[in-house]
């Protein structure tokens, strides 16, 4: 089968058009449409349906975008490990991490990598939904779980907890807790107990309100509860990492907290000697452990005997 043909195919396929195709690829749309009509020809099937807005992909199309989709994935693939054979550290590097964790704690600390490996092209994509790695949706993840997908290297960064924090300013105003059941008093403000997070945290949250709080405020991601309590509406669950990059929260109740959340690194087994993915992996454990000591050493002063 001519590779040229199914590059142009694959192409339209994924633009949906063969104006866009053309572009992408720097053909005009006629060669486009030569190109998919010669295949069509020789496959003896349409693989296309033409419609006023654009192309759609017939079954025999949508079988072989199929094809040519693991093609491009096993290209890259060699392309980056083509790469990874040189000393440098340049490139592309999908990253995928929960909303939180990627807007609170990582992207503060990427220009450090980048002043570092200034050739590098971070594409970072927060969401909770577990992207597949062996199917190179991304390069590597950090996770709050350990990933259950095969073909995987993992790494265990450390340990989350949550935690309840508000600003000093707010507790002088409404009073410090002393017990849970002194939360009743208070805004609590955390993730909804509905919303997609590790069963730590909703246990936690859950066990929080049996305690019965009328005033809460729910978001669907830890960095909106963050802006909350920084907005001094309330106590707010959240991850005890922050510590160290708002170090003027105060913990409340500082023997109430979620139990271990364990933070995973992970990326595909066929990448492991990538030099892009050691240079990530080594920074993110170095910041991890800066992280670790300043929040110590500030939980070691807010909790220090008075002279």
């Amino acid at each position: 089968m001519d590779w040229d043909k199914l590059r142009v195919f694959h192409a339209v396929a994924e633009a949906g058009s063969l104006t866009a195709a053309g572009e992408k690829l720097h053909l005009s749309q006629s060669a486009v449409s030569r190109q998919i009509r010669a295949l069509e020809e020789s496959l003896q099937t349409v693989l296309f349906h033409r419609h006023a807005r654009g192309l759609i992909l017939t079954e025999p199309g949508e079988l072989l975008h199929d094809a040519t989709k693991a093609m491009n994935r096993r290209l890259d693939t060699a392309a980056a490990r083509i790469r990874d054979s040189r000393d440098e550290v340049f490139g592309e590097l999908r990253v995928t991490t929960t909303t939180g964790f990627g807007t609170l704690w990582l992207m503060p600390r990427l220009r450090k990598l980048y002043d570092q490996y200034p050739d590098l092209k971070i594409d970072l994509m927060l969401e909770e939904r577990v992207l597949n790695l062996p199917m190179r949706e991304a390069d590597v993840a950090i996770r709050m779980k350990e990933p259950s997908q095969a073909d995987l290297v993992r790494k265990r960064l450390n340990t989350v907890k949550m935690r309840l924090y508000a600003l000093p300013g707010y507790l002088d105003i409404h009073g410090r807790p002393a017990r849970v059941e002194d939360l009743a008093s208070h805004c609590l403000i955390s993730q909804a107990v509905t919303s997609h997070q590790v069963s730590s945290g909703q246990t936690f949250i859950e066990s929080l309100h049996a305690v019965g709080i009328p005033s809460t405020l729910t978001v669907n991601n830890y960095f909106g509860v963050l802006q909350g309590v920084l907005a001094g509406l309330g106590i707010g669950v959240l991850p005890d990492y922050l510590l160290a990059d708002f170090p003027k929260m105060e913990r409340v109740l500082p023997d109430v907290e979620s139990g271990n959340i364990p933070v995973f690194l992970a990326y595909p087994e066929e990448l492991r000697h990538s030099k892009r993915i050691a240079a990530f992996r080594d920074f993110v454990l170095k910041e991890l452990s800066d992280t670790e000591r300043s929040k110590s050493e500030l939980e070691k002063r807010a909790y220090a005997p008075s002279a």
